[in-house]
């Protein structure tokens, strides 16, 4: 393990605190922390997860925005929310597209011996991502499934500190599920709250 895995992780675990408590810097964090995975993920030949830091950089610049911002391109609030229904379709229908194409140029033009795993996380972390900036509560769950596939993957690349890293992350995020549902629960109960204050209000005048 050498500086930058550590540093790396040592990023990783207060990039996990922040994005508990909702906290924009996440987003600082998470932009800092893959330009120094970069270096750490070429040198192991994890070529697709290397092209990811650059996604993850410019996704937590993309975040950071939007999450102070308040509001998507659309004009939606940006709360914690579970995921719309027909969200799920072209959700499931980016992943097969960006599967495809990744693996498809990992087997072709590099020397990756994973090439159908590297593919399979980095798809689902594009989609883990886009839902995280729109406070999608799902996104956990789709973390925990990336986490724990890519927790193995590092063991077998010899990157032992995102290994830990991410094997914890896979634990955090069944934790990081129930804090968030538990925030909307609240977030729905004062909705319902002045609704009933707006309606008396209407029945009294």
């Amino acid at each position: 393990m050498n500086v930058l895995d550590i540093l790396g992780t040592a990023l990783g675990f207060l990039y996990l605190w922040l994005e508990f408590r909702t906290s924009p810097w996440m987003w600082v964090v998470g932009s800092i922390m893959p330009a120094i995975y970069i270096v750490v993920l070429y040198q192991a030949g994890i070529y697709a997860d290397c092209g990811m830091e650059v996604y993850y950089f410019l996704a937590g610049i993309y975040g950071l925005v939007i999450w102070l911002r308040g509001k998507t391109e659309q004009g939606e609030q940006v709360a914690i929310r579970p995921t719309p229904c027909r969200t799920y379709v072209w959700l499931a229908l980016t992943f097969v597209v960006l599967f495809v194409a990744i693996a498809v140029f990992l087997r072709e033009f590099t020397d990756s011996r994973v090439p159908y795993i590297d593919s399979f996380t980095t798809s689902l972390s594009v989609i883990a991502m886009w839902m995280l900036s729109r406070k999608y509560i799902e996104q956990w769950w789709v973390w925990l499934v990336v986490d724990a596939v890519s927790s193995g993957l590092y063991i077998y690349k010899g990157v032992y500190g995102r290994s830990l890293l991410y094997a914890v992350y896979t634990v955090m995020a069944i934790y990081g599920y129930y804090t968030w549902r538990k925030a909307t629960k609240g977030i729905d109960a004062e909705k319902r709250q002045e609704q009933t204050k707006i309606i008396h209000r209407e029945f009294v005048n």
